[in-house]
């Protein structure tokens, strides 16, 4: 499809309206894709403002973009009117440090892996059985290296992959662990384990980790209510989607309900509800990093509502 002129023209006119601009799905305040959440957690740490622009809302902007730059995903980053380009380009422009450049910010200083002057080394632990797994992973080469990546909200990513420009290299049970220079101060005292069967797989912890959204079954939810337990119900849908499904008590997460949420004490039983508990995700992580401690999503969203407690209510 031919991009129109009119289209153009209003994303020159975006693209010339602020340095940064991202084109997302929702939000800076409410993502609404896990992608749009790690561009906007990336950004969040080097810039106090950009410009976002939610083409959810806009359709012509949504293809328009796709066929302004021939890149096929959103989201979309642009620096100086210059396309940057989409999540996993950001990531690792992130990591090498090339990003915090390009934005012209100062790039987070990582701990060395063994500092001059005896000063303290970045740290990690592994378990007999986390080594034992990640040496059979690798195999016979010398050429590629365990990769452990940590994001702005403490998701773990490990990997197998070679030396890059910036990493700094750990020692651990006797194995060369990679750390990205954007991880490596979250990732200090790492440990890592390794547990077999189904459920198993790599289990890590982090001294560091901030507290993380916590997740709420609807009968749970349920039980809350009826027992009247203290706790404010929030709705992250649309006025659209409410008009179709709503579970009582709910409030839509409107200007006004974020005020009143931004008034309560930190302490306070936050919990967020959306169609199947994406969106609602994505705003209970951003209360929480706002300092919220207990935040909860509902689990599966009001259609787990509708099937396991109240069949009443509308599925959509």
């Amino acid at each position: 499809m031919a991009l129109d002129e009119t289209t153009r023209a209003r994303i020159e006119d975006l693209l010339r309206s602020e340095r940064v601009v991202l084109f997302m799905k929702g939000n800076r305040h409410f993502p609404q894709c896990g992608f749009s959440a790690t561009v906007v957690n990336i950004l969040n740490e080097f810039l106090p403002s950009y410009k976002t622009i939610n083409v959810l809302a806009d359709p012509a902007l949504r293809e328009g973009i796709k066929e302004y730059t021939q890149w096929p995903t959103i989201p979309q980053l642009y620096v100086g009117g210059e396309f940057v380009g989409g999540c996993d380009i950001v990531k690792e422009l992130y990591a090498s440090g090339e990003l915090a450049t390009m934005l012209g910010a100062p790039a987070a200083a990582a701990p060395a892996a063994a500092p001059a002057g005896g000063g303290k080394a970045l740290s990690l632990r592994l378990s007999e059985a986390a080594a034992k797994a990640m040496r059979e992973a690798l195999g016979p080469g010398d050429d590629e290296f365990v990769r452990l990546e940590v994001s702005p909200r403490y998701a773990y990513d490990l990997s197998i992959g070679p030396r890059r420009p910036g990493d700094v290299e750990v020692e651990a049970s006797g194995l060369t662990v990679l750390v990205d220079a954007a991880s490596a101060a979250r990732a200090d005292g790492t440990a890592i384990d390794f547990v077999d069967g189904p459920q198993g797989g790599f289990k890590i912890s982090n001294p560091g980790e901030p507290p993380q959204v916590r997740q709420l079954g609807v009968r749970e939810l349920k039980a809350m209510l009826e027992r009247k337990a203290p706790l404010e119900l929030f709705d992250v849908r649309t006025e659209k989607e409410r008009a179709v499904a709503r579970i009582e008590g709910a409030r839509l997460l409107d200007a006004a309900a974020e005020a009143h949420l931004r008034s309560l004490p930190k302490d306070a039983t936050i919990v967020f509800h959306c169609h199947h508990g994406g969106r609602s995700q994505a705003a209970a992580e951003r209360f929480l990093a706002e300092g919220y401690r207990n935040v909860y999503n509902l689990k599966g969203g009001i259609d787990a509502w509708s099937l396991e407690v109240d069949p009443s209510v509308p599925r959509y």
